[in-house]
Order: structure tokens, then C-alpha cells, then sequence
């Protein structure tokens, strides 16, 4: 099976699950794992023969596919910030979304030149907290409740060479969050899904990505903010600022809540013109 055979071949498997376009990035990106080789160089090289080893990771790659896994676990790595990050099914993959923030965040830093602590809650990744320090150079903290999702993160700050001090724990626990410091920044995209929208997800999402990083309590969709907008009130210090991804149908209660504990409040539309980010000032 050559290069240019391969590729049909894993957009032919998958174009039940993807629409076009979807399919040919899919295909690009597993074959770009799979070669070593640039989408130029495979046009180039279209012709030579995959090895046998090739061969045998293409088929159990394709298996994995077209049982809906995401492309990003299948090859693990997903580009973040112009970043290569190590993913696996221990984390959420990042999203262009969550690029925005960091982008927000960076941009105002930076425009008023300011120096800062930055504490990312809900790490995951590290995808945030790494994007941060490699755009600032400041100092961050990043706190996350499982010890497999900080182990991803630990890998990818060393793999970018990023010095961040990690730190797990429940969040959720006020106990365990007196460990974490005073900060002037605090960023996050935090569990926002309320957990009836599960069935309406698509399967490459609800199957695959850590549910505790995706969904909270129908009854109490905000529990995340509540604790943050809480939790800045101890620990931010004197005008800084909280930056939170929020689920696009809760900004106005989101807006509410960060306004019942005193903080001004900035809500943000993303690039589709949805309620995505919020920015809270002490």
C-alpha cells in the first residue's frame, strides 16, 4: 500500500462518521503521525510503500476510528497555541475556544505590561497554563483532581520547557484549596456541562473525554464559578482579575452570579458570536 493509497483508505473508513472536510483533516493528521513526513513531502512521496509496521498502525488506527475515538487520542497530540500537547483519553482535547481566552489573557497582560502570579484551575492539559507561561514568562500555579491528568500536564511543561508549579487537588474541597496562593490572575475553563446535554453530545466527545473535566450537576450547573468567584474573593489579590470559558447558554446567569459577590464583570463573545468567556475584577 503506497502513501497516497493509504490516505483514500482512511477517509473510505471514516466518511460515515466525518463530513468531508472533516475526513480529509482527520486523514492528513494520521497520516502526517504515521510518515513523519509533511503533507508536501507525502504529495512528493505519494508513491513509496508504506512499511509493514506502517501498515499494521494504519489498520488498528482506522479500528479506533471508526469506533468514534478522537483523532487527537488516536496519534496523541493535539496542537494548541501554535503547541504540539501530548493528549490522551486523561484530559480534555484543546479547544480553539479555550485558544481564545489565552489569547484575551495575554493580550491585556501584555498591554498594560503588568507582572503577575497566574493560577489555571482545572489544568487538565496544561495546555493554558503553558500557552501563559511561555507567552508572559510569569509565574503559574495549576491545580487539577487527578493525578493522570497531571501527570499529562508535568510531560507537556517539560517537553516545552515551561517551569509551572502543579498541584493536585479538589478544588471543590475548601480544605485543600487553602494550599494554593495569592494570585492576581486566576484562569479557567472549568466542568460547565450540565449533565442532561450528555445524550446530545456527539460520541467522540461523551465516550472518550474525561467526564469530570465535562459535566456538572443539572441542579447546580455553576458549582465551578460559584467556588471560583468564591475562592478569588480569599485569594486574588487586590484588582486582579478571574478569566473563566463559560457554556454559551449560561453567560447571563454566570454574568449574575459573578455580580452577586462584587466583581465587575466583562462577558466576552467568541469568533461564532457566542457567550464563551467572562472576566471577572475585583
Amino acid at each position: 500500500m503506497t502513501i497516497h493509497e493509504a490516505r483514500k483508505e482512511i477517509i473510505k473508513a471514516i466518511r460515515h462518521i466525518y463530513d468531508q472536510d472533516e475526513a480529509n483533516n482527520v486523514a492528513e493528521l494520521l497520516m502526517e503521525n504515521l510518515t513523519k513526513l509533511t503533507r508536501s513531502e507525502r504529495i512528493i512521496k505519494g508513491n513509496e510503500l508504506l512499511s509493514a509496521s506502517q501498515k499494521e498502525l494504519l489498520s488498528s488506527s482506522i479500528l479506533r476510528l471508526q469506533q468514534h475515538e478522537p483523532i487527537q487520542y488516536v496519534i496523541n497530540e493535539a496542537w494548541f497555541a501554535g503547541m504540539r500537547f501530548y493528549v490522551d483519553k486523561n484530559v480534555l482535547i484543546p479547544r480553539p475556544e479555550t485558544e481564545e481566552l489565552v489569547e484575551w489573557v495575554v493580550k491585556e497582560i501584555k498591554s498594560q505590561k503588568l507582572k503577575v502570579k497566574i493560577l489555571d484551575i482545572g489544568t487538565g492539559s496544561g495546555c493554558i497554563a503553558i500557552a501563559l507561561k511561555k507567552s508572559l514568562g510569569a509565574e503559574v500555579w495549576a491545580c487539577d483532581i487527578g493525578d493522570e491528568a497531571l501527570n499529562v500536564a508535568r510531560l507537556n511543561a517539560d517537553a516545552l520547557h515551561a517551569t509551572i508549579d502543579f498541584v493536585p487537588l479538589n478544588f471543590l474541597d475548601p480544605a485543600q484549596r487553602k494550599q494554593l496562593p495569592n494570585v492576581d490572575i486566576i484562569v479557567s475553563n472549568p466542568p460547565y456541562i450540565p449533565l442532561h446535554e450528555k445524550t446530545s453530545m456527539n460520541k467522540n466527545v461523551e465516550e472518550y473525554e474525561p467526564s469530570t473535566a465535562l459535566f456538572v450537576p443539572d441542579d447546580d450547573p455553576l458549582i465551578f464559578y460559584k467556588t471560583i468567584a468564591e475562592f478569588g474573593q480569599e485569594k486574588l489579590n487586590k484588582g486582579g482579575r478571574i478569566y473563566a470559558e463559560i457554556h454559551e447558554a449560561l453567560g447571563e446567569q454566570t454574568r449574575k452570579l459573578f455580580l452577586s459577590q462584587r466583581y465587575q464583570i466583562h462577558l466576552k463573545k467568541d469568533l461564532q458570536g457566542k457567550d464563551r468567556m467572562i472576566k471577572a475584577t475585583n
